[in-house]
């Protein structure tokens, strides 16, 4: 093994390679599964050289080496094989073996990955012996835990075939990596199998394109354009945030988007995320683009004298950022390089801090209740290791926010490690409708920036203090939030947020003077987004292509709808229509277009009583 293949692995990575802790029965059955199907691929390929098999979420893979490209029709032959072993119920047995005879073992069956890892390890940590597991005639290495015997293994399926690189290192001979799901019950397989057919048909990519909503094109890799109707989105979204910002006492700024190098030195940027970061070159000066808003605002915080009584002062900004994503790790809307967060950053005193970050909390729950995300996680993401700032103002800032969550008694889970370079954070993920998790808002408690730049205000006792800055987002990056938003609704917006609320369809001709009568009242008295189809076409047809584009609401006017001031309306995903008059489906859209407008009342009631 050359010196090439050992660099840069450390003790835990090897463990690792060998297989991740397990800690649920669940993952031990998930990894059990791995090894079977290791077993089944050694009966059909006799010269099959292994890998890694780890437990990954929701199943398993295994890495393997072998002459035959695998293709999808591979799978059933393996899990035809896999079932003869589930059948046949033989025992996990383990046992440990001095590393010498391991590594001899290993050389005989011609497993070199084995024992290019066991060699790893005994150069390493000094490890004297390894364990092994045997089930039937197949033998691997490992250390477990198994479950007791391959009958025990619960409902599986092969899900796909990629390639990967051993180690991950290019450098290194490309594997044949087999997905598997598995699950304890066939019920919870046909669940998930069924949420992964869903989960096609809402694409954000597909239904963005269906929608006619947005595009990306090969001259801006990563940076979305939002057509006519993407855009109504986006900016009703913007809308909504800014409407919070009267309750909640927001001042909105603009800031630019380059900055000279020296300011990404100084805020801490430019040594812990120039990675991630575009630069360009001006007047022979290196200058970056802005990633985040959060040290331009401290030059509007900066641009006066500040007293304790100007604080707590709340700028938010939406101002456009980059970041340099590598490509393989854009996704859609949901990773992206260009985009643009609903970011504000509240300065305020150290006796504020709690009182500030809960009103935060609230906005981002009352939020996420408008958007049907009911199910929310909270999580306190602590300092990483690589940070800037002392070790005293972390311990100030993470006791801070778990003060706070301990006050609004909200459940909470400890993510170490996951803190911003500058300080603490609160994360919220929600589950969307597949049951997926997805990281949105977040709140940042911050001392270094502050200190960093210098940032003052004169205290009741007429000295200067420092004060604390607070990062936030509600929604997170806006292009991420529409991409999450449109997989969970499958592309059918609530009414409010909807780019076309309603369609007026005239069943003759001699109806389309009707039609446009009630569409000129609909947006004078309430100012909806409205479309008539007047074409000469099938009603069918019509109906049709009204559902196909996710309109909340069809308006159908016949002789009889027209004598009547009324309309039969059709609700998106309702077979049947409902007679209503004119007044009536004002009401009901007056309400449904209300429903962002009655969250920031709310707020206001709550806040000023």
């Amino acid at each position: 093994m050359s010196d090439s293949s050992k660099a840069n692995v450390t003790e835990n990575q090897l463990a690792d390679l060998i297989e991740p802790e397990i800690h649920s029965e669940l993952e031990t059955m998930r990894h059990s599964t791995a090894h079977v199907m290791a077993h089944a691929i050694k009966q059909i390929w006799p010269k099959a050289r292994f890998g890694i098999g780890p437990t990954v979420e929701n199943g398993f893979y295994y890495d393997i080496d072998i002459d035959t490209k695998l293709t999808p029709e591979d799978l059933p032959k393996i899990e035809a094989e896999m079932k003869k072993l589930v059948k046949a119920g033989a025992r996990f047995e383990r046992s440990e073996l001095p590393v010498s005879e391991a590594i001899e073992y290993f050389k005989k069956t011609d497993q070199k990955f084995k024992v290019e890892i066991i060699e790893n390890l005994r150069d390493l940590n000094q490890a004297k012996t390894v364990s092994l597991y045997r089930e039937g005639d197949f033998t691997d290495l490992c250390r477990g835990p198994h479950i007791d015997s391959t009958a025990k293994v619960g409902a599986f399926k092969l899900m796909s075939i990629a390639g990967a690189y051993w180690r991950g290192n290019e450098k290194n001979p490309q594997l044949q990596r087999i997905y598997g799901s598995a699950f304890l019950t066939q019920a919870e397989l046909d669940e998930y199998l069924h949420l992964l057919e869903e989960a096609k048909k809402r694409d954000h990519r597909k239904l963005g394109k269906e929608l006619d909503l947005f595009s990306f094109q090969p001259e801006a890799p990563g940076s979305p354009f939002f057509h006519a109707k993407g855009t109504i989105v986006y900016n009703r979204l913007q809308q909504y945030v800014r409407d919070l910002y009267g309750p909640y006492e927001y001042d909105e700024i603009i800031t630019p988007q380059i900055f000279n190098a020296n300011l990404w030195k100084v805020s801490g940027h430019y040594e812990n995320y120039k990675d991630s970061m575009f630069f360009t070159e001006v007047d022979e000066r290196e200058f970056g683009i802005k990633p985040m808003n959060c040290p331009a605002s401290t030059f509007v915080y900066s641009s006066q004298k500040r007293s304790y009584r100007d604080l707590p002062l709340r700028l938010a900004d939406f101002g456009r950022l980059h970041r340099n994503e590598i490509s393989g790790a854009l996704a859609g809307l949901v990773r992206v390089r260009s985009f643009c967060q609903d970011d504000a950053h509240i300065f305020c005193t150290p006796e504020q801090i709690e009182k500030e970050i809960t009103k935060v909390v609230t906005m981002i729950l009352k939020t996420y209740e408008l958007f049907g995300f009911d199910h929310v996680t909270i999580f306190l993401s602590t300092r990483p290791e690589k940070r800037v700032g002392a070790d005293t103002l972390w311990d100030r800032a993470e006791v801070a926010l778990k003060a706070v969550l301990d006050g609004i008694q909200k459940p909470y889970t400890i993510n170490p490690g996951d803190g911003a370079f500058y300080g603490p954070k609160i994360d919220f993920a929600v589950q969307d409708a597949l049951k997926r998790d997805w990281q949105l808002g977040t709140i940042q408690l911050d001392f270094n920036l502050p200190d960093r730049f210098k940032l003052e205000y004169t205290g009741a006792d007429n000295g200067a203090h420092q004060p604390v800055m607070v990062h936030r987002a509600v929604l997170g990056t806006l292009e991420r939030f529409i991409g999450i938003l449109i997989e969970h609704v499958a592309g059918a917006f609530p009414f409010w947020l909807a780019p076309v609320q309603a369609r007026l369809v005239p069943i003759k001709d001699l109806h389309n003077d009707y039609c446009r009568e009630f569409q000129r009242r609909l947006r004078a008295e309430l100012g909806l987004r409205l479309d008539i189809d007047d074409r000469n076409e099938s009603m069918g047809l019509k109906t049709r292509e009204a559902q196909t584009q996710k309109i909340p609401f069809s308006l159908v006017a016949g002789d009889r709808e027209a004598a009547a001031n009324q309309f039969a309306v059709r609700k998106y995903g309702e077979r049947e229509s409902k007679v209503m008059t004119q007044d009536e489906i004002i009401a009901l859209f007056r309400e449904l277009d209300d429903a962002p407008r009655k969250v920031v009342r709310d707020a206001e009631k709550v806040l000023r009583g």
